[in-house]
């Protein structure tokens, strides 16, 4: 896939961390889909000024225009939430861990919770003795938070792999 919704070098790219790598791939995807769109509505514009005989008019200029403009702004207002989203996620300068500094992982709100329940569930995979990681389970208030309704179905997968 090209990026393109931010301007990135090689070396920036390769050094995103995973959750910031899904960050810039969907918005990709969504400045793809604008783009998509923007360009089937001029097509149906166009079919309708060509089929009233109006293609000498100045319309299809004009809607262009219109498109462009719009299509300008959706674009700034995802690279622009792209680009704080991510800033998010980097590592604290004392070398804690992203977001939320009392959570071992990535604590990223803008995440659908099927992504934030993976993000959780390999952090606590991770945890090789069950008993520590049911505990450590039940003591973090920030993922009872972060993953709301999926915090329960994380326990109990987390209770199934510690038996």
């Amino acid at each position: 896939m090209e990026f393109d919704i931010i301007t990135l070098t090689p070396e920036e790219l390769k050094a995103l961390t995973a959750v910031q790598m899904k960050m810039l791939r969907t918005a990709q995807q969504k400045k793809d889909a604008l783009y998509r769109t923007a360009e089937k509505e001029y097509a149906t514009f166009k079919n309708i000024v060509m089929t009233n005989g109006m293609l000498e008019s100045t319309l299809l200029e004009a809607k262009q225009a219109e498109i462009d403009r719009e299509l300008g702004y959706q674009c700034a207002l995802l690279a622009d939430n792209l680009i704080y989203n991510m800033s998010l996620n980097e590592p604290y300068p004392d070398d804690s861990e992203s977001g939320d500094e009392s959570a071992g992982y990535i604590v990223d709100y803008s995440l659908p919770y099927t992504d934030r329940y993976v993000i959780v569930r390999d952090y606590y995979l991770a945890i090789a003795d069950g008993d520590e990681r049911m505990a450590l389970y039940n003591a973090d208030d920030v993922a009872r938070a972060y993953l709301g309704a999926y915090y329960t179905t994380l326990y109990d997968v987390l209770a199934v792999y510690s038996k």
